[in-house]
Protein backbone atom coordinates (compact mmCIF):
# COMPACT_ATOMS: atom_id res chain seq x y z
CA UNK A 1 0.00 0.00 0.00
CA UNK A 2 2.83 2.22 0.96
CA UNK A 3 4.88 1.66 -2.10
CA UNK A 4 1.78 2.10 -4.42
CA UNK A 5 1.43 5.64 -2.39
CA UNK A 6 5.04 6.33 -3.27
CA UNK A 7 4.89 5.02 -7.12
CA UNK A 8 1.32 7.82 -7.19
CA UNK A 9 4.02 10.72 -5.77
CA UNK A 10 6.63 10.05 -8.17
CA UNK A 11 4.57 9.98 -11.25
CA UNK A 12 2.36 13.32 -10.03
CA UNK A 13 5.85 14.77 -8.79
CA UNK A 14 7.37 14.25 -12.46
CA UNK A 15 3.91 15.33 -13.98
CA UNK A 16 4.03 18.67 -12.52
CA UNK A 17 8.24 18.85 -13.03
CA UNK A 18 7.13 18.09 -17.17
CA UNK A 19 4.25 20.93 -16.96
CA UNK A 20 6.84 23.45 -15.29
CA UNK A 21 9.20 22.55 -17.70
CA UNK A 22 7.18 23.09 -20.94
CA UNK A 23 5.62 26.48 -19.29
CA UNK A 24 9.01 27.58 -18.36
CA UNK A 25 9.79 26.42 -22.07
CA UNK A 26 6.78 28.39 -23.98
CA UNK A 27 7.80 31.62 -22.01
CA UNK A 28 10.74 31.71 -22.76
CA UNK A 29 10.69 31.34 -26.35
CA UNK A 30 7.83 33.94 -25.95
CA UNK A 31 9.87 36.53 -23.86
CA UNK A 32 12.96 35.37 -27.09
CA UNK A 33 10.82 35.97 -29.85
CA UNK A 34 9.02 39.18 -28.18
CA UNK A 35 13.01 41.10 -27.84
CA UNK A 36 13.79 40.02 -30.50
CA UNK A 37 11.05 41.04 -32.72
CA UNK A 38 10.13 44.18 -30.57
CA UNK A 39 10.84 47.53 -31.82
CA UNK A 40 13.97 49.05 -30.08
CA UNK A 41 14.26 52.81 -29.34
CA UNK A 42 17.05 55.44 -29.34
CA UNK A 43 17.49 58.40 -28.20
CA UNK A 44 18.87 61.91 -29.07
CA UNK A 45 19.72 65.29 -27.02
CA UNK A 46 18.30 69.02 -29.13
CA UNK A 47 19.92 71.61 -28.01
CA UNK A 48 17.68 74.67 -27.74
CA UNK A 49 17.96 78.76 -26.21
CA UNK A 50 14.60 78.21 -24.85
CA UNK A 51 12.53 75.07 -24.43
CA UNK A 52 9.44 77.36 -24.78
CA UNK A 53 6.99 74.77 -22.47
CA UNK A 54 8.58 71.93 -23.63
CA UNK A 55 8.80 69.25 -20.79
CA UNK A 56 8.77 65.54 -19.93
CA UNK A 57 6.17 63.69 -21.75
CA UNK A 58 5.94 66.62 -24.73
CA UNK A 59 5.03 64.93 -27.77
CA UNK A 60 7.68 64.31 -30.65
CA UNK A 61 5.74 64.46 -34.37
CA UNK A 62 7.80 64.22 -37.87
CA UNK A 63 4.91 64.40 -40.56
CA UNK A 64 1.91 65.51 -37.96
CA UNK A 65 2.63 61.83 -36.59
CA UNK A 66 3.59 60.87 -32.88
CA UNK A 67 7.06 59.01 -32.92
CA UNK A 68 8.34 59.87 -29.73
CA UNK A 69 8.21 61.96 -26.98
CA UNK A 70 10.76 63.83 -24.34
CA UNK A 71 12.12 61.85 -21.79
CA UNK A 72 14.26 64.87 -19.56
CA UNK A 73 15.25 68.29 -19.60
CA UNK A 74 18.37 70.35 -18.30
CA UNK A 75 19.09 73.40 -17.75
CA UNK A 76 22.69 74.54 -18.92
CA UNK A 77 24.43 78.13 -18.62
CA UNK A 78 24.07 78.65 -22.46
CA UNK A 79 21.29 76.34 -23.39
CA UNK A 80 18.95 74.12 -22.70
CA UNK A 81 18.87 70.43 -23.47
CA UNK A 82 16.25 68.19 -24.18
CA UNK A 83 16.38 64.13 -24.53
CA UNK A 84 14.24 63.20 -27.25
CA UNK A 85 12.97 59.29 -27.18
CA UNK A 86 12.35 57.93 -30.72
CA UNK A 87 9.64 54.81 -30.38
CA UNK A 88 11.40 52.60 -32.51
CA UNK A 89 14.58 52.45 -34.61
CA UNK A 90 12.83 51.95 -38.02
CA UNK A 91 12.13 55.46 -37.77
CA UNK A 92 15.01 57.15 -39.59
CA UNK A 93 15.21 61.03 -39.19
CA UNK A 94 17.00 62.77 -42.35
CA UNK A 95 20.54 64.62 -40.78
CA UNK A 96 19.32 67.55 -42.35
CA UNK A 97 15.77 67.71 -40.94
CA UNK A 98 14.29 70.96 -39.03
CA UNK A 99 13.52 70.68 -35.32
CA UNK A 100 11.64 73.41 -33.81
CA UNK A 101 9.51 74.07 -30.88
CA UNK A 102 5.53 74.79 -31.68
CA UNK A 103 2.24 75.06 -30.15
CA UNK A 104 -1.02 73.30 -30.74
CA UNK A 105 -4.93 72.43 -30.16
CA UNK A 106 -7.03 74.77 -28.27
CA UNK A 107 -4.83 74.56 -24.75
CA UNK A 108 -1.78 75.73 -26.73
CA UNK A 109 -0.11 72.79 -26.01
CA UNK A 110 3.75 72.52 -26.79
CA UNK A 111 4.91 70.17 -29.18
CA UNK A 112 8.33 69.29 -30.76
CA UNK A 113 7.82 69.09 -34.63
CA UNK A 114 10.25 67.41 -37.18
CA UNK A 115 10.48 68.64 -40.65
CA UNK A 116 12.46 66.24 -43.38
CA UNK A 117 14.46 68.66 -45.78
CA UNK A 118 13.94 68.17 -49.15
CA UNK A 119 13.54 64.51 -50.78
CA UNK A 120 15.23 61.85 -49.09
CA UNK A 121 16.31 58.36 -50.45
CA UNK A 122 17.93 55.27 -48.97
CA UNK A 123 20.88 53.73 -49.78
CA UNK A 124 22.03 50.27 -49.85
CA UNK A 125 25.75 51.08 -48.77
CA UNK A 126 25.16 52.79 -45.97
CA UNK A 127 24.14 51.52 -42.78
CA UNK A 128 20.66 53.32 -41.18
CA UNK A 129 20.37 51.64 -37.98
CA UNK A 130 20.26 54.43 -35.78
CA UNK A 131 21.24 52.07 -33.09
CA UNK A 132 24.90 50.81 -34.55
CA UNK A 133 27.97 51.90 -33.81
CA UNK A 134 28.41 52.20 -37.46
CA UNK A 135 25.57 54.18 -38.41
CA UNK A 136 25.86 56.79 -40.78
CA UNK A 137 25.54 60.32 -38.88
CA UNK A 138 25.70 62.86 -42.17
CA UNK A 139 22.63 61.31 -43.34
CA UNK A 140 20.25 60.42 -40.26
CA UNK A 141 20.19 61.13 -36.69
CA UNK A 142 22.25 58.25 -34.70
CA UNK A 143 21.89 57.23 -31.00
CA UNK A 144 23.15 59.93 -28.52
CA UNK A 145 23.74 62.15 -30.95
CA UNK A 146 23.22 66.17 -30.40
CA UNK A 147 20.82 68.13 -32.69
CA UNK A 148 20.00 72.31 -32.36
CA UNK A 149 16.51 73.13 -32.53
CA UNK A 150 14.94 76.27 -33.53
CA UNK A 151 11.79 78.49 -32.11
CA UNK A 152 8.36 78.07 -34.89
CA UNK A 153 5.13 78.91 -34.00
CA UNK A 154 4.58 80.39 -30.13
CA UNK A 155 1.26 82.31 -29.73
CA UNK A 156 2.73 84.53 -26.53
CA UNK A 157 5.04 85.78 -28.85
CA UNK A 158 1.92 86.73 -31.70
CA UNK A 159 -0.24 88.20 -28.51
CA UNK A 160 3.04 89.97 -27.79
CA UNK A 161 2.99 91.33 -31.10
CA UNK A 162 -0.94 92.13 -31.23
CA UNK A 163 -0.45 94.09 -27.87
CA UNK A 164 2.26 96.28 -29.46
CA UNK A 165 0.19 97.31 -32.23
CA UNK A 166 -3.00 98.21 -30.65
CA UNK A 167 -0.94 100.07 -28.45
CA UNK A 168 0.34 102.23 -31.26
CA UNK A 169 -2.87 102.73 -32.70
CA UNK A 170 -4.33 103.89 -29.67
CA UNK A 171 -0.68 106.68 -29.50
CA UNK A 172 -2.13 110.28 -30.09
CA UNK A 173 0.94 110.90 -32.00
CA UNK A 174 0.32 108.15 -34.53
CA UNK A 175 -3.52 109.93 -35.06
CA UNK A 176 -2.05 112.96 -35.67
CA UNK A 177 0.46 111.78 -37.75
CA UNK A 178 -2.07 109.74 -39.75
CA UNK A 179 -4.17 113.07 -39.83
CA UNK A 180 -1.50 114.84 -41.19
CA UNK A 181 -0.64 112.13 -44.25
CA UNK A 182 -4.21 111.84 -44.98
CA UNK A 183 -4.33 116.19 -45.11
CA UNK A 184 -1.52 116.24 -47.38
CA UNK A 185 -3.26 113.43 -49.65
CA UNK A 186 -6.64 115.38 -49.60
CA UNK A 187 -4.54 118.30 -50.93
CA UNK A 188 -2.07 116.64 -53.07
CA UNK A 189 -5.74 114.94 -54.86
CA UNK A 190 -7.38 118.27 -55.03
CA UNK A 191 -4.25 119.85 -56.98
CA UNK A 192 -3.54 116.74 -59.17
CA UNK A 193 -7.32 117.45 -60.52
CA UNK A 194 -6.65 120.86 -60.87
CA UNK A 195 -4.09 119.84 -63.62
CA UNK A 196 -6.16 117.79 -65.01
CA UNK A 197 -8.45 119.99 -65.64
CA UNK A 198 -6.74 122.49 -66.85
CA UNK A 199 -5.27 119.76 -69.87
CA UNK A 200 -8.64 119.41 -70.34
CA UNK A 201 -9.10 122.79 -71.63
CA UNK A 202 -5.98 123.18 -73.14
CA UNK A 203 -6.90 120.23 -75.12
CA UNK A 204 -10.29 121.56 -75.71
CA UNK A 205 -9.14 125.13 -76.90
CA UNK A 206 -6.45 123.53 -79.25
CA UNK A 207 -9.21 121.07 -81.06
CA UNK A 208 -11.33 124.54 -81.72
CA UNK A 209 -8.33 126.14 -83.42
CA UNK A 210 -7.44 123.28 -85.22
CA UNK A 211 -10.87 122.55 -86.89
CA UNK A 212 -11.32 126.21 -87.64
CA UNK A 213 -7.45 126.30 -89.24
CA UNK A 214 -8.61 122.95 -90.90
CA UNK A 215 -12.03 124.72 -92.11
CA UNK A 216 -9.91 127.79 -93.64
CA UNK A 217 -7.66 125.69 -95.59
CA UNK A 218 -10.28 123.85 -97.12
Amino acid sequence: MIKKKQKKWTISLQSLLCLVFLSFSMVATFVASYLKFRPLNYSFFIEFDNLHGISRGTSIRMRGIDIGSIQSTKLKLDCVLALAKINSSKIFIPRDSIIETNQTGLLNEPVIDIIPFGIHSLSSHINHNPLSNSCDSSSIICDQMYITGDRGLNYDDLVRSTTRISQRFDDPRFFNLFYVFLQNGIELTDTFLELIASLLDVTSISYIYLQKFLSNNL
